[in-house]
């Protein structure tokens, strides 16, 4: 069935609609440059809500597969692509594209050109879009259109009860918040031994000191950090009390937490080749993004935070430390690997120092 992605400026671009005439969606329209990873994007929870653009043009040769899901289930609003594979060849494969896109209810318009599209919000900025049929009518239209973008998104994609996934008894005991937490988070804690327990994004500082953690980690997750206000107040309540590491969502958080300042971002970061430089080090590491907004660096003036890491595409920041607490935060995905492994020390810097603050 034809359909079509309307822009909240008018602008229109036409395809294919998977799913027939009810596969119709809004949202904010974001685009991401990665060439592979089309699964883990569509499953992760960061991108609740929103239209995600993929800028390689063939999606869906190599099929998806159940154990690359980053979360309970798909959060995205709808998905843009340009060819649409329906034969795909993996030997890994459980389902095509196709198949995935039927099960987890993601609209889908295909044979769209893609390049276009993304050239027009690096232009002009993300903005909000519709994905509707050909025929459907104007009134329809401009009533999703005049639909506001849900705020705090958080709260539909945290999870809705505590859970523990346990380790050897000498293990360094973590406290995750979980804003929008993806699989491989989970994974690469407890691959360096970790015992963690995750809690929801409302759970108060009271609560998780209750719990008598060694850290405290504060996850991934979409949208405008400001919208959690009572998170970013019950944050401020963990400062000092135990080491802290905060990755994307988590790192926006930590900073507002510290009297920092974010702002929102043209059209974000969203990719697997974004490049990161350590300003430790000098080295340049290639890192996984997806984020629309970032850290003030101006607002960082008089706190007792250092940059420690920039992005060499806008020089935004990427990561920072408190200058006297065990406190680190990146806002990239250290456990995405696509580099494949030049930011995995950063969660051996999480332990080290949950080690330090426990001998002290």
């Amino acid at each position: 069935m034809k359909g079509k992605l309307i822009l909240q400026d008018g602008t229109t671009f036409r395809g294919q609609l998977f799913g027939g005439s009810n596969a119709t969606t809004e949202g904010e329209v974001v685009f991401n440059t990665g060439m592979t990873g089309y699964q883990e994007i569509l499953t992760d929870p960061s991108y609740c809500r929103q239209i995600v653009t993929l800028t390689y043009p063939l999606i869906g040769n190599y099929g998806t597969a159940k154990q690359f899901n980053q979360s309970r289930k798909s959060f995205v609003g709808g998905l843009i692509i340009g060819e649409l594979c329906e034969t795909p060849s993996s030997s890994s494969m459980q389902k095509t594209l196709p198949e995935f896109l039927t099960v987890e209810k993601i609209p889908c318009l295909y044979d769209v050109d893609t390049r276009a599209l993304t050239r027009k919000i690096r232009s002009a900025g993300t903005m909000k879009g519709v994905i509707v049929s050909e025929y459907t009518s104007q009134n329809t239209i401009d009533e999703m259109m005049a639909l506001p973008i849900r705020k705090n998104v958080v709260e539909m994609v945290t999870t809705p009860v505590s859970y523990t996934l346990d380790a050897r008894a000498d293990s360094p005991y973590v406290v995750t918040m979980d804003f929008g937490i993806k699989k491989n988070i989970l994974d690469a804690l407890r691959k360096l031994g970790c015992k963690v327990t995750v809690v929801p994004a409302k759970t108060s500082a009271e609560e998780i000191l209750a719990l008598n953690p060694d850290g405290i980690f504060l996850s991934n997750g979409p949208g405008d950090p400001k919208d959690v206000p009572n998170v970013i107040r019950e944050v401020q309540k963990l400062i000092g009390q135990r080491p802290i590491f905060g990755i994307c969502l988590g790192h926006q958080i930590l900073a507002l937490a510290m009297g920092a300042n974010t702002y929102k971002l043209k059209f974000g970061h969203r990719g697997s080749n974004q490049p990161v430089k350590n300003l430790e080090t000098g080295k340049v590491a290639i890192t996984a993004q997806n984020h629309g907004y970032a850290i003030d660096a101006k607002s960082l003036q008089g706190l007792p935070i250092k940059i420690t890491h920039v992005s060499l595409n806008d020089g935004t920041i990427e990561g920072f430390r408190h200058t006297s607490l065990p406190i680190t935060s990146v806002q990239y995905h250290p456990e995405a690997a696509p580099g494949p492994n030049d930011s995995v020390h950063l969660f051996d810097e999480f332990i080290y120092n949950m080690k330090k603050f426990k001998e002290a």
